[in-house]
């Protein structure tokens, strides 16, 4: 939830214009500061039988209620009568809603069409197979997406979800600082980690700036590491993939060296990680190409920035330097009374027009997975801040790169139990022994 509100606190100009906006579409709130009456209304007001109207839960207006508000207008101009009903529903809440509305067995409480983390389909569909819509073979053009992304969303062969925004990670570095210490963008695209720990060395030496930050007890940069290589906390069964997973080990063992080395730095918490390179703690940050947002909030270091893919795990086998790190998808659910057109209006915007690529990212910095927007003249704009990188056609690359995994059922209870051995790993704790104390946690709580 940290990343979806550094989103807004960046993006509040984007926000401001959008509530201006004369858009014809209804959006209500469902969140947890709205009125009694204005709960009721986002519980009651679901699917509709209007022909031509769908309903939709999705949260963060300046990013993907924005994104739904464009996708409306691209459809209207061949469906002129065409209207959406965008529900603002923070991601706990379509949780929430999605479990209550499936353990009561009434799901007509449901929208039309949900936004889902990717990260949460897998387990949400092995608990709720009921509220999914199959969306194979309907003419969603699912090729044209990087493949590591359309496979958060199936199951058993089948897609349940669209492809929406791009979670690619991309390593940020400060040009000047790079400067100082004799190296360019180039000594770091398509390196090591081995390399990245020796350049990070160096160049704490000679400017005394570490070269990246991490909040402590977050894993992301771990689960960075594992997707790299095609791993996975989970094996292709569901059963855990902790103890013996070599890519694992290596890649605590590097976020060690990191730390003891002084080349990462581990904050307290999320604004304090943003601080660290906004603030110029740092020399640069590994994550999601969704912190562009929060790296171009410093004004002050406009055209001081690069990007480049991001280190391999050279022990490894097959080792990419491509991975990915957040995202979500588009749902249709089995409450849908217009599956059909919901089908067609999600392949005709998100699955289909490079158009509402172009559109959003300016102001939204939505960038997609959707490859053919990869070749447009606005993903090729260079970006002033990057000093005139095509940043956005450079991501877009990357993420046709990305090697898929196995999220598993238990994702996020497995991500939280590696964190937990990672920290104790850090304090001096030996390896082996936390990640079977993690594994024996995620079986505990699989009930094996």
């Amino acid at each position: 939830m940290k990343k979806l509100l550094s989103y807004v606190l960046v993006l509040v100009m984007a926000a401001a214009l959008i509530s201006c906006s004369t858009n014809k579409t209804s959006t209500q709130t469902a969140g947890n500061n709205n009125s009694t009456k204005d709960e009721k209304t986002a519980e009651t007001k679901t699917t509709t039988s209007d022909n031509n109207t769908l309903t939709v839960w999705c949260w963060d207006p300046a990013f993907n209620i924005y994104a739904m508000q464009e996708a409306e207008k691209v459809y209207q101009k061949t469906n002129p009568d065409f209207k959406l009903n965008i529900i603002e529903t923070p991601w706990d809440d379509v949780q929430t809603k999605i479990t209550t509305a499936a353990s009561s067995g009434d799901l007509s409480t449901l929208p039309d069409i949900f936004l889902m983390q990717d990260n949460a389909f897998q387990k949400n569909f092995a608990n709720f197979p009921e509220v999914f819509t199959d969306l194979t073979g309907k003419n969603i053009a699912f090729d044209s997406f990087a493949p590591a992304k359309v496979a958060y969303s199936v199951v058993d062969g089948k897609n349940y979800g669209v492809p929406f925004d791009n979670g690619t990670g991309i390593d940020c570095l400060r040009t000047d600082i790079l400067t100082q210490a004799g190296y360019t963008i180039a000594d770091f695209t398509d390196i090591t980690w081995d390399k990245y720990i020796e350049l990070g060395k160096d160049i704490l030496a000679k400017t005394k700036m570490p070269l990246v930050s991490a909040q402590a007890g977050s894993p992301d940069l771990i689960m960075e590491m594992l997707q790299s290589c095609g791993q996975s906390l989970f094996k292709e069964d569901g059963s855990p993939n902790i103890v013996g997973n070599q890519a694992l080990k290596d890649a605590v063992n590097v976020y060690t060296t990191l730390v003891k080395d002084g080349i990462l730095v581990e904050v307290n918490d999320w604004d304090q990680y943003i601080g660290t390179f906004t603030n110029g703690t740092v020399a640069g940050t590994i994550n999601g190409c969704w912190i562009l947002a929060s790296i171009q909030t410093a004004t002050g270091q406009s055209g001081k920035w690069a990007l480049t893919n991001v280190p391999s795990l050279s022990s490894i086998p097959g080792a990419t330097n491509y991975t990915n790190n957040g995202g979500s998808s588009w749902a249709i659910s089995s409450n849908c009374k217009n599956a059909d057109l919901a089908v067609d209006f999600l392949s005709k915007t998100f699955a289909g027009s490079v158009e509402l690529y172009e559109t959003i990212l300016p102001s939204s910095g939505a960038l997609a997975t959707y490859l053919p927007a990869g070749d447009s003249d606005v993903y090729a704009k260079p970006s002033e801040f990057f000093g005139g990188q095509k940043i956005y056609s450079d991501i877009t690359s990357y993420a046709g790169k990305v090697p898929s995994n196995t999220t598993g059922v238990y994702y996020y209870e497995a991500r939280d139990a590696v964190g937990t051995a990672m920290t104790n790993v850090v304090g001096g704790a030996d390896l082996d022994s936390e990640l079977k104390n993690a594994e024996d946690t995620i079986k505990f709580q699989m009930g094996k």
